[in-house]
Protein backbone atom coordinates (compact mmCIF):
# COMPACT_ATOMS: atom_id res chain seq x y z
CA UNK A 1 0.00 0.00 0.00
CA UNK A 2 1.34 3.40 -1.00
CA UNK A 3 0.34 6.24 1.32
CA UNK A 4 0.74 10.00 1.42
CA UNK A 5 1.83 11.58 4.71
CA UNK A 6 2.24 15.24 5.64
CA UNK A 7 4.75 15.87 8.43
CA UNK A 8 4.47 19.07 10.49
CA UNK A 9 7.51 20.43 12.31
CA UNK A 10 7.85 23.88 13.86
CA UNK A 11 11.50 24.30 12.89
CA UNK A 12 14.36 22.52 11.15
CA UNK A 13 16.94 25.08 12.23
CA UNK A 14 20.32 23.49 12.92
CA UNK A 15 20.52 25.10 16.37
CA UNK A 16 17.16 23.72 17.54
CA UNK A 17 18.30 20.30 18.68
CA UNK A 18 17.92 16.68 17.67
CA UNK A 19 14.32 16.83 16.41
CA UNK A 20 15.36 19.35 13.74
CA UNK A 21 17.69 16.66 12.40
CA UNK A 22 15.77 13.46 13.06
CA UNK A 23 12.47 14.47 11.44
CA UNK A 24 14.02 15.37 8.04
CA UNK A 25 15.96 12.09 8.21
CA UNK A 26 12.73 10.20 8.98
CA UNK A 27 11.12 11.86 5.97
CA UNK A 28 13.97 10.64 3.76
CA UNK A 29 13.69 7.12 5.19
CA UNK A 30 9.94 7.02 4.50
CA UNK A 31 10.53 8.31 0.98
CA UNK A 32 12.90 5.37 0.44
CA UNK A 33 10.07 3.07 1.61
CA UNK A 34 7.76 4.34 -1.14
CA UNK A 35 5.72 6.73 1.00
CA UNK A 36 4.84 10.07 -0.60
CA UNK A 37 6.18 12.50 2.01
CA UNK A 38 5.49 16.20 2.47
CA UNK A 39 7.16 18.32 5.17
CA UNK A 40 5.64 21.63 6.28
CA UNK A 41 8.06 23.66 8.38
CA UNK A 42 9.05 27.22 9.24
CA UNK A 43 12.43 28.55 8.16
CA UNK A 44 14.04 31.94 8.89
CA UNK A 45 13.99 34.29 5.90
CA UNK A 46 17.58 35.41 6.51
CA UNK A 47 19.23 32.77 8.71
CA UNK A 48 22.48 33.25 10.57
CA UNK A 49 25.10 30.55 9.87
CA UNK A 50 24.02 28.41 12.84
CA UNK A 51 20.30 28.84 11.95
CA UNK A 52 20.45 27.22 8.51
CA UNK A 53 17.56 24.76 8.15
CA UNK A 54 18.25 21.05 7.77
CA UNK A 55 15.93 19.94 4.99
CA UNK A 56 15.37 16.44 3.60
CA UNK A 57 16.54 15.34 0.19
CA UNK A 58 15.32 12.63 -2.14
CA UNK A 59 11.78 13.08 -3.43
CA UNK A 60 10.46 14.61 -0.20
CA UNK A 61 8.25 17.64 -0.90
CA UNK A 62 9.26 20.53 1.39
CA UNK A 63 6.78 23.35 1.97
CA UNK A 64 8.48 26.28 3.70
CA UNK A 65 6.92 29.05 5.74
CA UNK A 66 9.33 31.96 5.88
CA UNK A 67 9.58 33.78 9.20
CA UNK A 68 10.13 37.45 8.44
CA UNK A 69 10.08 39.01 11.90
CA UNK A 70 11.12 38.29 15.48
CA UNK A 71 7.45 38.03 16.47
CA UNK A 72 6.83 35.43 13.78
CA UNK A 73 9.79 33.41 15.05
CA UNK A 74 8.45 33.58 18.59
CA UNK A 75 5.01 32.36 17.56
CA UNK A 76 6.29 29.95 14.88
CA UNK A 77 4.11 31.78 12.34
CA UNK A 78 0.75 30.26 13.39
CA UNK A 79 -1.29 32.04 10.72
CA UNK A 80 1.28 31.24 8.06
CA UNK A 81 1.39 27.65 9.24
CA UNK A 82 -2.37 27.33 9.05
CA UNK A 83 -2.65 28.79 5.56
CA UNK A 84 0.23 26.76 4.17
CA UNK A 85 -0.70 23.49 5.83
CA UNK A 86 -4.35 23.76 4.79
CA UNK A 87 -3.25 24.54 1.23
CA UNK A 88 -0.96 21.51 1.15
CA UNK A 89 -3.59 19.20 2.64
CA UNK A 90 -6.26 20.35 0.18
CA UNK A 91 -3.84 19.81 -2.69
CA UNK A 92 -2.30 16.43 -1.85
CA UNK A 93 -5.20 14.79 0.05
CA UNK A 94 -2.94 12.94 2.54
CA UNK A 95 -3.80 9.71 4.29
CA UNK A 96 -2.11 10.85 7.53
CA UNK A 97 -0.88 14.06 9.18
CA UNK A 98 2.13 13.37 11.41
CA UNK A 99 2.80 16.21 13.88
CA UNK A 100 6.03 16.53 15.87
CA UNK A 101 6.47 18.18 19.27
CA UNK A 102 4.23 19.81 21.84
CA UNK A 103 3.40 23.20 23.39
CA UNK A 104 3.79 25.10 20.09
CA UNK A 105 1.20 26.86 17.89
CA UNK A 106 2.21 24.57 15.00
CA UNK A 107 0.90 21.58 17.00
CA UNK A 108 -2.49 23.25 17.42
CA UNK A 109 -2.56 24.09 13.71
CA UNK A 110 -1.81 20.47 12.76
CA UNK A 111 -4.73 19.28 14.89
CA UNK A 112 -7.09 21.94 13.48
CA UNK A 113 -6.24 21.03 9.90
CA UNK A 114 -6.46 17.27 10.55
CA UNK A 115 -9.91 17.72 12.08
CA UNK A 116 -11.12 20.01 9.29
CA UNK A 117 -9.85 17.63 6.59
CA UNK A 118 -10.99 14.50 8.47
CA UNK A 119 -7.48 13.00 8.28
CA UNK A 120 -6.00 10.75 11.01
CA UNK A 121 -3.51 12.57 13.23
CA UNK A 122 -0.28 10.93 14.43
CA UNK A 123 1.44 12.83 17.24
CA UNK A 124 5.10 12.48 18.20
CA UNK A 125 5.67 14.22 21.54
CA UNK A 126 9.45 14.20 20.96
CA UNK A 127 10.44 14.18 24.62
CA UNK A 128 8.38 17.22 25.50
CA UNK A 129 6.20 15.50 28.12
CA UNK A 130 8.88 13.88 30.27
CA UNK A 131 8.81 14.56 34.00
CA UNK A 132 11.74 16.99 33.64
CA UNK A 133 10.18 18.81 30.69
CA UNK A 134 6.85 19.20 32.48
CA UNK A 135 8.59 20.65 35.53
CA UNK A 136 10.50 23.20 33.41
CA UNK A 137 8.36 26.37 33.19
CA UNK A 138 5.65 24.28 34.83
CA UNK A 139 3.03 27.00 35.21
CA UNK A 140 3.16 27.83 31.49
CA UNK A 141 2.76 24.20 30.54
CA UNK A 142 -0.09 23.66 32.96
CA UNK A 143 -1.91 26.59 31.35
CA UNK A 144 -1.10 25.36 27.84
CA UNK A 145 -2.24 21.84 28.75
CA UNK A 146 -5.71 23.00 29.74
CA UNK A 147 -5.99 25.57 26.95
CA UNK A 148 -4.99 23.42 23.98
CA UNK A 149 -2.37 20.69 24.36
CA UNK A 150 -4.60 18.05 25.96
CA UNK A 151 -7.12 18.55 23.15
CA UNK A 152 -4.39 18.04 20.54
CA UNK A 153 -3.27 14.83 22.25
CA UNK A 154 -6.81 13.51 22.65
CA UNK A 155 -7.40 13.97 18.93
CA UNK A 156 -4.47 11.70 18.01
CA UNK A 157 -5.38 8.40 16.38
CA UNK A 158 -1.86 7.10 17.07
CA UNK A 159 1.11 8.34 19.06
CA UNK A 160 4.70 7.96 17.89
CA UNK A 161 7.20 7.42 20.72
CA UNK A 162 10.93 7.16 20.11
CA UNK A 163 11.52 5.09 23.27
CA UNK A 164 9.47 2.93 25.69
CA UNK A 165 9.81 5.59 28.41
CA UNK A 166 7.70 7.93 26.28
CA UNK A 167 4.89 5.39 26.39
CA UNK A 168 4.86 5.73 30.18
CA UNK A 169 4.93 9.54 29.92
CA UNK A 170 1.88 9.55 27.63
CA UNK A 171 -0.04 7.03 29.74
CA UNK A 172 0.67 9.17 32.83
CA UNK A 173 -1.12 12.02 31.06
CA UNK A 174 -4.17 9.83 30.57
CA UNK A 175 -3.62 9.06 26.89
CA UNK A 176 -5.12 5.67 26.01
CA UNK A 177 -4.55 5.54 22.24
CA UNK A 178 -2.18 3.04 20.59
CA UNK A 179 1.48 4.10 20.63
CA UNK A 180 4.02 3.09 17.99
CA UNK A 181 7.53 2.83 19.44
CA UNK A 182 9.77 3.82 16.54
CA UNK A 183 13.25 5.04 17.52
CA UNK A 184 15.35 7.60 15.72
CA UNK A 185 18.04 6.33 13.43
CA UNK A 186 21.61 7.35 12.79
CA UNK A 187 23.65 7.78 9.64
CA UNK A 188 26.39 5.17 9.75
CA UNK A 189 29.45 5.82 7.61
CA UNK A 190 31.18 2.87 6.01
CA UNK A 191 34.55 4.30 7.03
CA UNK A 192 35.16 6.52 10.04
CA UNK A 193 37.16 9.74 9.54
CA UNK A 194 40.44 10.34 11.28
CA UNK A 195 40.20 12.69 14.22
CA UNK A 196 42.52 15.70 14.50
CA UNK A 197 45.66 15.06 16.52
CA UNK A 198 45.20 15.75 20.22
CA UNK A 199 47.42 15.80 23.25
CA UNK A 200 46.38 13.14 25.73
CA UNK A 201 42.89 11.70 26.11
CA UNK A 202 39.66 13.53 25.33
CA UNK A 203 36.16 13.26 26.80
CA UNK A 204 33.53 14.81 24.54
CA UNK A 205 30.11 16.37 25.08
CA UNK A 206 28.36 17.32 21.81
CA UNK A 207 24.86 18.73 22.04
CA UNK A 208 23.06 21.97 22.88
CA UNK A 209 24.54 23.88 25.82
CA UNK A 210 21.26 23.89 27.73
CA UNK A 211 20.37 23.53 31.44
CA UNK A 212 18.63 20.20 30.88
CA UNK A 213 21.88 18.63 29.69
CA UNK A 214 23.28 18.44 33.23
CA UNK A 215 26.63 20.07 32.48
CA UNK A 216 27.09 21.70 35.91
CA UNK A 217 27.16 18.17 37.38
CA UNK A 218 29.76 17.13 34.82
CA UNK A 219 32.01 20.11 35.61
CA UNK A 220 31.76 19.39 39.35
CA UNK A 221 32.67 15.75 38.73
CA UNK A 222 35.61 16.73 36.52
CA UNK A 223 36.87 19.10 39.21
CA UNK A 224 36.62 16.37 41.86
CA UNK A 225 38.53 13.86 39.74
CA UNK A 226 40.96 16.13 37.87
CA UNK A 227 42.04 13.23 35.61
CA UNK A 228 45.66 13.52 34.56
CA UNK A 229 46.23 13.59 30.82
CA UNK A 230 42.55 14.16 29.96
CA UNK A 231 40.73 17.14 28.44
CA UNK A 232 36.96 17.69 28.56
CA UNK A 233 35.60 19.29 25.38
CA UNK A 234 32.10 20.80 25.28
CA UNK A 235 30.78 21.27 21.74
CA UNK A 236 27.47 22.83 20.74
CA UNK A 237 25.43 26.03 20.51
CA UNK A 238 24.65 27.91 23.72
CA UNK A 239 21.04 28.59 24.69
CA UNK A 240 19.95 31.47 26.92
CA UNK A 241 23.50 32.34 27.95
CA UNK A 242 24.15 28.94 29.58
CA UNK A 243 27.68 28.67 28.16
CA UNK A 244 28.72 31.84 29.99
CA UNK A 245 27.39 30.35 33.24
CA UNK A 246 29.38 27.17 32.67
CA UNK A 247 32.55 29.07 31.77
CA UNK A 248 32.24 30.99 35.05
CA UNK A 249 31.72 27.72 36.93
CA UNK A 250 34.75 26.12 35.25
CA UNK A 251 36.88 29.12 36.17
CA UNK A 252 35.68 29.07 39.78
CA UNK A 253 36.56 25.36 39.95
CA UNK A 254 40.06 26.00 38.61
CA UNK A 255 39.46 24.08 35.39
CA UNK A 256 40.95 26.63 32.99
CA UNK A 257 42.87 24.63 30.41
CA UNK A 258 41.28 21.34 31.44
CA UNK A 259 37.88 22.16 29.88
CA UNK A 260 37.51 23.46 26.31
CA UNK A 261 34.37 25.21 25.03
CA UNK A 262 34.40 24.79 21.25
CA UNK A 263 31.03 26.23 20.24
CA UNK A 264 28.81 24.75 17.53
CA UNK A 265 30.23 22.74 14.63
CA UNK A 266 28.66 22.00 11.23
CA UNK A 267 27.19 18.55 10.80
CA UNK A 268 29.95 17.70 8.32
CA UNK A 269 32.59 18.29 11.00
CA UNK A 270 31.01 16.58 13.98
CA UNK A 271 32.29 13.15 12.99
CA UNK A 272 35.85 14.43 13.31
CA UNK A 273 35.00 15.42 16.89
CA UNK A 274 33.70 11.93 17.60
CA UNK A 275 36.77 10.39 15.97
CA UNK A 276 39.08 12.38 18.25
CA UNK A 277 37.21 11.34 21.42
CA UNK A 278 38.11 8.52 23.80
CA UNK A 279 34.85 8.85 25.77
CA UNK A 280 31.48 10.49 25.11
CA UNK A 281 29.53 11.99 28.03
CA UNK A 282 25.88 13.11 28.05
CA UNK A 283 24.89 13.85 31.69
CA UNK A 284 21.39 14.90 30.72
CA UNK A 285 18.32 15.17 32.92
CA UNK A 286 15.97 14.20 30.10
CA UNK A 287 16.07 13.03 26.46
CA UNK A 288 13.37 11.31 24.45
CA UNK A 289 16.06 9.46 22.47
CA UNK A 290 19.52 11.05 22.52
CA UNK A 291 20.65 10.94 18.90
CA UNK A 292 24.19 11.96 19.92
CA UNK A 293 24.48 8.74 21.92
CA UNK A 294 23.75 6.73 18.78
CA UNK A 295 26.21 8.85 16.79
CA UNK A 296 28.99 8.37 19.33
CA UNK A 297 28.41 4.60 19.35
CA UNK A 298 28.43 4.57 15.54
CA UNK A 299 31.84 6.28 15.76
CA UNK A 300 33.05 3.49 18.10
CA UNK A 301 33.24 5.74 21.16
CA UNK A 302 32.06 4.33 24.53
CA UNK A 303 29.31 6.41 26.14
CA UNK A 304 28.49 7.57 29.66
CA UNK A 305 24.94 8.84 29.95
CA UNK A 306 22.03 8.86 32.37
CA UNK A 307 18.73 7.16 33.01
CA UNK A 308 17.21 10.37 31.66
CA UNK A 309 17.83 8.72 28.26
CA UNK A 310 16.42 5.39 27.00
CA UNK A 311 19.91 3.90 26.55
CA UNK A 312 19.87 1.05 29.08
CA UNK A 313 21.28 -1.06 26.24
CA UNK A 314 24.69 0.48 26.93
CA UNK A 315 25.21 -1.78 29.91
CA UNK A 316 23.52 -4.84 28.41
CA UNK A 317 25.88 -4.61 25.41
CA UNK A 318 28.90 -3.53 27.51
CA UNK A 319 29.52 -0.38 25.50
CA UNK A 320 28.98 2.29 28.16
CA UNK A 321 27.52 3.42 31.48
CA UNK A 322 23.87 4.27 32.24
CA UNK A 323 23.49 5.97 35.61
CA UNK A 324 21.13 8.23 37.52
CA UNK A 325 21.29 11.96 36.60
CA UNK A 326 22.73 12.77 40.01
CA UNK A 327 26.13 14.28 40.92
CA UNK A 328 27.51 11.30 42.85
CA UNK A 329 26.41 8.74 40.27
CA UNK A 330 27.92 10.75 37.43
CA UNK A 331 31.19 11.27 39.31
CA UNK A 332 31.54 7.58 40.17
CA UNK A 333 30.75 6.42 36.62
CA UNK A 334 33.12 9.00 35.18
CA UNK A 335 35.89 7.78 37.48
CA UNK A 336 35.29 4.21 36.30
CA UNK A 337 35.24 5.22 32.63
CA UNK A 338 38.42 7.27 32.85
CA UNK A 339 40.47 4.49 34.42
CA UNK A 340 39.68 1.93 31.71
CA UNK A 341 42.56 0.86 29.51
CA UNK A 342 42.77 1.92 25.87
CA UNK A 343 42.10 -1.68 24.84
CA UNK A 344 38.96 -1.87 26.98
CA UNK A 345 37.55 1.39 25.62
CA UNK A 346 38.33 0.27 22.05
CA UNK A 347 36.48 -3.00 22.57
CA UNK A 348 33.53 -1.15 24.11
CA UNK A 349 33.44 1.19 21.11
CA UNK A 350 33.32 -1.72 18.67
CA UNK A 351 30.45 -3.31 20.56
CA UNK A 352 28.63 0.02 20.48
CA UNK A 353 28.94 0.29 16.72
CA UNK A 354 27.62 -3.27 16.36
CA UNK A 355 24.58 -2.33 18.49
CA UNK A 356 23.76 0.72 16.38
CA UNK A 357 24.26 -0.95 13.01
CA UNK A 358 22.00 -3.84 14.02
CA UNK A 359 19.14 -1.73 15.42
CA UNK A 360 19.23 1.98 14.59
CA UNK A 361 19.70 2.35 10.84
CA UNK A 362 17.33 4.79 9.14
CA UNK A 363 16.33 2.02 6.74
CA UNK A 364 14.96 -0.05 9.64
CA UNK A 365 13.28 3.01 11.17
CA UNK A 366 11.59 3.97 7.89
CA UNK A 367 10.29 0.44 7.40
CA UNK A 368 8.84 0.36 10.91
CA UNK A 369 7.12 3.75 10.55
CA UNK A 370 5.65 2.74 7.19
CA UNK A 371 4.18 -0.39 8.80
CA UNK A 372 2.67 1.77 11.58
CA UNK A 373 0.89 3.94 8.99
CA UNK A 374 -0.38 0.85 7.16
CA UNK A 375 -1.76 -0.61 10.37
CA UNK A 376 -3.44 2.69 11.27
CA UNK A 377 -5.06 2.87 7.84
CA UNK A 378 -6.31 -0.70 8.02
CA UNK A 379 -3.90 -2.18 5.51
CA UNK A 380 -1.86 -4.22 7.98
CA UNK A 381 -2.92 -7.82 8.64
CA UNK A 382 -2.30 -7.54 12.39
CA UNK A 383 -0.96 -5.10 14.93
CA UNK A 384 2.86 -4.99 14.77
CA UNK A 385 4.57 -5.87 18.04
CA UNK A 386 6.11 -2.39 18.35
CA UNK A 387 2.66 -0.78 18.58
CA UNK A 388 1.46 -0.74 22.18
CA UNK A 389 -2.24 -1.40 22.54
CA UNK A 390 -4.72 1.20 23.75
CA UNK A 391 -4.07 1.96 27.40
CA UNK A 392 -1.17 -0.53 27.60
CA UNK A 393 2.43 0.05 28.64
CA UNK A 394 3.58 -3.21 27.00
Amino acid sequence: MSSTVVHVLASTRADHGGTSRSVPALCEALDAEGVEVHLVTAVPADPAPDEEPILPGGDVHVHRIEEQTRLQRTLRSPLGFYRRLWSVVKDVQPDVIHDHGAWLPSNVVAAWVARRADVPLVVASRGMVTEWSLSHQAWKKQAAWHLYQKHVFRQASLFHATAPAEVEDLRALGMTQPIAVVPNGVEIAEALPDGPPTDGKRALFLSRIHPKKGLPMLLDAWADLRPEGWTLELVGPSENGHRAELEAQASDLGLDGDVVFSGPVPDADKWHKYAAADLFVLPTHSENFGIVVAEALAAEVPVLTTTGTPWQELEAHECGWWVAPEPEAIRDALATALRQSDATRTAMGRRGRELVTSTYTWRAVGERMRRAYEWLLGAGASRPSFIRESGSLH
